[in-house]
């Protein structure tokens, strides 16, 4: 290794260890950190400096339960440790770390490491929850058992810290200088392994015969009826709060954009120039970027339900609905993901050990409703659901709750049948570790939820922006702003128009589909633009209106229930190709979802328009 050259340090451990907050308290990272397995499903790089000002190249590895690399996320961490990856070499040294509080679970891959023939050190981590359990580990004997360098460490907090730093600069000295201790390798046999590891525990460590918190919580939150009614409540709360809690916050943003568009407006004249300012960009990107604050209402409940364990609980309770259809719970933690958004689902998907069960869960990622379909929900919802309360309910948040079931009751019965035919495969089992229960760190929380706003910001500059300049061009010209239908848009929508007009869509409702090919959210950009809403007029309530006018409920309804199926999303797309390796598959899932799209948005139509809607 040159003396250039960063040292490659790898941090292994199972999964929900506390890596990644370990990782991030070494190296000022903002990596995503979440209290459930397979929150991390690619390796990260950061940079560390040593006290002496050697660099050190950590590599946050996805988390595993052993060497045998039955999922693709198991796969990337083994072939990263052996250098195997395309691009990068092997590690110098390995940090496994530990959960203090489940070390006698995971104490044999410790053991198991040992075998890869590098200099290793070990970091028992949340020595914190393994106190509050009343679990006792003698670090010195535990040092002398296992023949490698033992560290304790609560990451989240940052203790330990100085005794880690301390730790690395004295071992990465070692290693440059070729004295480090490789550690004896052990049998390979598992059963040995774990023998081996449970002598060990039996001598270094003491464990108080109490209940701990967590199973006592456990006992209630999994109890087979209360659990269910439990988990059912939290996300009806969950999407009530959508609606009851962010309507100050949007008046204040939809207030802001509105002045901005008329401050803008009116230092120009009139023309094409200011049209495309202010009726195209400044509308385009003002018509999405209102809906912030219920985005992050929603969250801040899933990150809260992240950090506190109680993911992997919700995993638990949903695996006997999941085995109806052929899945196990653990295809649940990708598919929640998946209502931030279906990348990170789709990706997710890589903890799950069946290729079968894992293209299944690809498939039906995009059924889950993602962020970018909450702006094309709440403008449609507050253009024609009156706000007012059913009993104490709000009857725009109970069909927002509805519209949601829907994505997930759809995406089981798609599940049942691809399970039939296309992904057919024996019923797996569900082994998952429960981890403990955890207030969640503030400042991971608020990091968190400022990375989900980012995203979301960025998307409005780097897409919803060019797309509205797209749709203000196509609308505007040839006929320079004259009626819709003379438009570029308009040549456009009149192609799609004979295709849709079964179902109920008009002109407008066409042309909006087209560019909400790349986006689903730029669907709302479109609309405000087609319909010529300005900022200058107040664009927050007077797109509602201009729809109310256009469109008749069975419209309404049937737009919905198409953006419930369609994946109107290019980035779905091409993660699906790079996670399956083929172009079947997304081409499948497109398909079969523009299938239920058509279908169910006619029927909504047909039905709402029967019954007089």
């Amino acid at each position: 290794m040159s003396s250039a050259e960063p040292m490659r340090i790898a941090l292994l451990g199972a999964p929900n260890c506390g890596k990644t907050s370990l990782f991030n308290a070494l190296t000022g990272g903002r990596a995503k950190v979440a209290n459930y397995p397979g929150a991390t499903v690619e390796y990260q790089k950061g940079m560390y400096a040593t006290s002496d000002g050697r660099q050190l190249e950590l590599l946050d590895l996805p988390g595993v339960y052993g060497d045998c690399g039955h999922s693709a996320d198991e796969r990337v961490t083994i072939d990263a440790i052996h250098g195997r990856l395309e691009g990068e070499k092997a590690p110098d040294g390995i940090a496994v770390v530990l959960d203090a509080a489940h070390i006698k679970t995971h104490l044999h891959n410790v053991l198991q490491a040992k075998n890869y023939g590098l200099p290793m050190i070990v970091v028992l981590n949340m020595m914190d929850m393994a106190a509050r359990d009343g679990v006792e580990i003698d670090l010195v004997a535990l040092e002398e058992e296992i023949g490698v360098p033992v560290v304790s460490s609560v990451a989240v907090r940052s203790a330990g810290r100085a005794a880690l730093v301390e730790l690395l600069d004295s071992w990465t000295t070692q290693i440059v200088d070729g004295k480090a201790v490789t550690p004896t390798r052990e049998n390979r046999d598992l059963k040995i392994l774990q023998q081996h590891a449970r002598a060990i525990t039996s001598r270094t460590i003491q464990a108080t015969q109490v209940q701990s918190r967590s199973a006592r919580i456990d006992n209630i939150i999994l109890h087979p009826v209360l659990g269910v009614l439990i988990l059912i409540s939290i996300l009806f709360v969950m999407f009530q709060a959508v609606y009851a809690w962010a309507g100050p916050a949007m008046d204040v943003i939809s207030g802001g954009t509105d002045a901005f568009g008329a401050l803008v407006g009116s230092h120009m004249s009139d023309g094409w120039f200011k049209s495309l300012i202010v009726g195209g960009a400044i509308t385009g990107v003002g018509a999405v970027i209102v809906f912030l604050p219920q985005i992050l209402i929603l969250f801040a409940f899933i990150l809260a339900l992240e950090a506190s364990g109680y993911m992997a609980r919700a995993a638990f309770l949903v695996d006997s609905l999941m085995a109806k259809v052929g899945l196990n719970g653990r295809a649940f933690i990708p598919l929640l993901s998946s209502f931030a958004c279906a990348i990170p689902g789709i990706m997710a998907a890589r903890t799950i050990e069946s290729e079968k069960d894992r293209l299944t869960t690809i498939l039906i990622a995009p059924l889950m409703t993602c962020s970018a379909r909450l702006p094309v929900y709440l403008i449609i919802i507050g253009a024609f659901i009156p706000a007012k309360n059913i009993g104490m309910f709000n009857q725009q948040g109970l069909v927002m709750f509805g519209l949601y079931m829907a994505g997930i009751v759809f995406a089981l019965i798609a599940a049942f049948f691809l399970k039939k035919t296309v992904t057919s495969g024996e019923k797996p089992s569900l082994l998952l570790e429960m981890p403990s229960y955890k207030i969640p760190s503030f400042k991971s929380y608020l990091i968190g939820l400022w990375q989900r706003a980012m995203i979301f910001v960025n998307r409005a500059g780097r897409i919803i922006l060019p797309a509205s300049i797209v749709i203000w061009f196509l609308s505007y010209f040839p006929n320079k702003g004259g009626p819709i239908r003379e438009s570029f848009a308009g040549m456009l929508g009149r192609v799609l128009e004979p295709v849709l007009a079964p179902i109920g869509f008009n002109l407008e409702m066409s042309i909006a589909l087209i560019p909400a090919m790349a986006a689903r959210e730029v669907a709302v950009s479109a609309l405000s633009i087609v319909y010529n809403v300005d900022d200058e007029d107040g664009a927050g309530g007077i797109l509602e209106g201009a729809l109310a006018a256009d469109w008749t409920m069975p419209m309404a309804l049937a737009f919905l229930a198409w953006f419930v199926f369609a994946p109107q999303c290019l980035s779905t797309f091409a993660v699906t190709r790079r996670e399956t390796n083929s172009w079947k598959w997304p081409f499948f899932m497109f398909g079969y979802l523009f299938v239920m799209a058509y279908v169910a948005a006619g029927l909504t139509f047909w039905v709402a328009t029967w019954a007089g809607l």
